[in-house]
C-alpha cells in the first residue's frame, strides 16, 4: 500500500520550508507542494535526507498523498494569495478535512474563511506562528484557533514540533474558535512592537544622557539579561550593540539607517483596540515611532528646530542613571503587557472566545519573539485570578511597578529636559498614572460634549443621564 503523509505543507518559501522540515525531523511523513514546482524539488534536493517527504507538483496529487482527515498547512502571503490557495484546494477536500493558515492573516479574514468552509464541513484553523525562520525550523510558539474538533486531530502534531517552555510544556495550545488564534498572534506582535520600542528608548537614553558607547551599552544589556528583564529581545539587543561593522570599524548600530519598517500587525493591533475601546497607548506609540522614523523629509525639515544642549553625565551619575533606566524599562514593559492582555480579554468577551490568558502567557515562554522569563509570572497571575482586570491588579506586579515609579519618573523627566524622545516610556507612565488617578479630567470632556452636542452626562451623586440647557437657562433635565 502506498505510504500517505500525516500532514502537508503548501507554500515552501523559507517559513513554509522550515516548518515542513521541522515536521519531518520529528518523524512525521510530510507532503510538500509549491506553486512553482522547482522550489519543491529544491527543498527535497537539499533537505530530503532530514525525514520523509512526499513531493507533489499538482494540488490534486498533493491532496491524494494525504491520509484522512487531510491536514494542509498553507504558508503563503496573507490576503488574496491565501484566498486563492483556499479556492484551489477546498474543492478537492471532504468534510472533516483541515486547512491550517499559518500566515499572518487578519483575524477578520480568518473568521470569514472559517465560516465559509465550516458550511461545507471543512475545518479552517487560523494559526499564529511566532519565532521567525529559526523558530519554524527548531520550534516556534504556535497559536491555533478553529474548532475544538480540529484541534483534537491537529494538536498532537503541532505540540510535537512546537518550542518547549523551560518546564518542558509545549508552547502550543488551542486558543479558541474561528479567528482567535490569529487575533492572539496579532496582539503578540503588538506587544513585540512595544517591547522593541522600549528597548530602543533605553539604548537611546544610555547613549545620549549617560554618554555610553554601544559596546558599553551591550554590557549593560548583558547584565540586565541575567535579571528580571531576561528575554530573547534583551539578549539579541546586547549582541547587536556589541557588533562592529567589518567594513567601517564603526559600531554596527551606527551604520544602519534609523528607519524601522513594519509589516502591518502592529497597526492591526491598534486598529482593533480602537474598535474594542481598549487603551493600548504604549503599543500605539511604538507603531507611530516606526512610522515617524520613515518620514525622512519631515524629519529633515525639522532638524534645525531648537532644543536643549545635552551634557553627558559623569561616570558615577551615569551608572546611577543606568539603574533608573532598568527600572523604567521594566515598569513600562509591564504596562505594555497589561495593555495587550487587556485587549485579548476584551476581544474574548466581544467575540465569544473565552480566552485563557494564563495559557496564552504559558505558550509565549518559548519559541516566540517576546519570550521572556517573566511570562511565567504572568501565567501564574492569571492562573490565580483568570478574571483579573489587568496585570497591575496582581499584588506582586503592582508592588514592583510601584517601587520603580520614582526612577521611572526621573528617567522620563530627564529625557524631556535633555530632548531625548521617549514616547514609549512616557505613554506607559501616563497610562499608569491614569489608572491610579482618583478622578480623571474626562469629567470636563463629557461636560464639553454635553455643551456642544447634548450628549448628556452622568452625575456622581445620583443615578441617571442628564443634560444641561447650555444655550438657555442652564437648567438640568434628566434624559433617561
Amino acid at each position: 500500500m502506498e505510504k500517505l503523509a500525516q500532514i502537508g505543507v503548501t507554500g515552501l518559501a523559507v517559513m513554509g520550508g522550515n516548518l515542513a522540515r521541522n515536521l519531518a525531523r520529528h518523524g512525521h511523513t510530510v507532503a510538500v507542494h509549491n506553486r512553482t514546482a522547482a522550489r519543491t524539488r529544491a527543498l527535497i534536493g537539499e533537505f530530503g535526507h532530514e525525514g520523509t517527504f512526499l513531493p507533489a507538483e499538482t494540488p490534486k496529487d498533493f491532496v491524494a498523498s494525504l491520509e484522512r482527515p487531510r491536514r494542509i498547512v498553507v504558508m503563503v502571503k496573507a490576503g488574496g494569495p491565501t484566498d486563492a490557495v483556499i479556492d484551489e484546494f477546498s474543492p478537492l477536500l471532504e468534510p472533516g478535512d483541515v486547512i491550517i493558515d499559518g500566515g499572518n492573516a487578519h483575524f477578520e479574514d480568518t473568521r470569514r474563511r472559517e465560516e465559509r468552509l465550516r458550511s461545507r464541513g471543512i475545518h479552517f484553523v487560523g494559526t499564529g506562528i511566532s519565532g521567525g525562520e529559526e523558530g519554524a525550523l527548531h520550534g516556534p510558539s504556535i497559536m491555533p484557533g478553529g474548532s475544538a474538533e480540529s484541534y483534537r486531530s491537529l494538536g498532537p502534531l503541532l505540540e510535537d514540533i512546537a518550542a518547549k517552555a523551560p518546564d518542558g510544556t509545549p508552547c502550543c495550545t488551542h486558543i479558541g474558535p474561528d479567528g482567535a488564534g490569529h487575533f492572539v498572534k496579532m496582539v503578540h506582535n503588538g506587544i513585540e512592537y512595544a517591547d522593541m520600542q522600549l528597548i530602543a528608548e533605553a539604548y537611546h537614553l544610555l547613549r545620549h544622557i549617560a554618554g555610553y558607547e554601544p559596546a558599553r551599552i551591550a554590557e549593560v544589556f548583558d547584565i540586565w539579561n541575567t535579571g528580571r528583564l531576561d528575554s530573547y529581545l534583551i539578549e539579541i539587543t546586547a549582541e547587536v550593540l556589541a557588533h562592529t561593522d567589518p567594513d567601517t570599524g564603526a559600531p554596527f548600530v551606527d551604520v544602519v539607517q534609523d528607519r524601522a519598517e513594519q509589516k502591518g500587525t502592529g497597526r492591526w493591533t491598534v486598529q482593533s483596540a480602537l474598535d474594542l475601546g481598549v487603551p493600548v497607548s504604549g503599543i500605539a506609540e511604538a507603531v507611530f515611532a516606526r512610522a515617524l522614523s520613515g518620514h525622512v523629509e519631515l524629519r529633515a525639515a525639522a532638524a534645525s528646530l531648537p532644543g536643549p544642549r545635552r551634557t553627558p553625565l559623569d561616570p558615577r551619575d551615569a551608572a546611577r542613571f543606568a539603574e533608573q533606566v532598568e527600572q523604567a524599562l521594566y515598569a513600562s514593559k509591564v504596562v505594555s503587557y497589561t495593555q495587550g492582555f487587556h485587549q485579548m480579554q476584551a476581544a474574548g468577551q466581544a467575540y465569544g472566545w473565552d480566552l485563557d490568558l494564563g495559557a496564552i502567557a504559558a505558550i509565549w515562554r518559548g519559541g516566540c519573539i517576546i519570550r521572556a522569563a517573566f511570562l511565567d509570572r504572568i501565567r501564574a497571575a492569571y492562573a490565580a485570578n483568570p478574571a483579573a482586570p489587568g496585570l497591575l491588579a496582581d499584588p506582586e506586579f503592582a508592588r514592583e511597578v510601584g517601587e520603580a515609579q520614582s526612577a521611572w519618573r526621573t528617567v522620563v523627566a530627564d529625557a524631556a529636559r535633555d530632548g531625548v524622545p521617549t514616547p514609549g516610556f512616557s505613554a506607559a507612565l501616563a497610562y499608569y498614572d491614569a489608572l491610579r488617578a482618583e478622578r480623571l479630567p474626562a469629567s470636563l470632556t463629557q461636560a464639553q460634549r454635553d455643551y456642544f452636542g447634548a450628549h448628556t452626562y452622568r452625575r456622581t451623586d445620583r443615578e441617571g443621564a442628564f443634560h444641561t440647557r447650555w444655550g438657555g437657562d442652564r437648567t438640568e433635565q434628566r434624559t433617561d
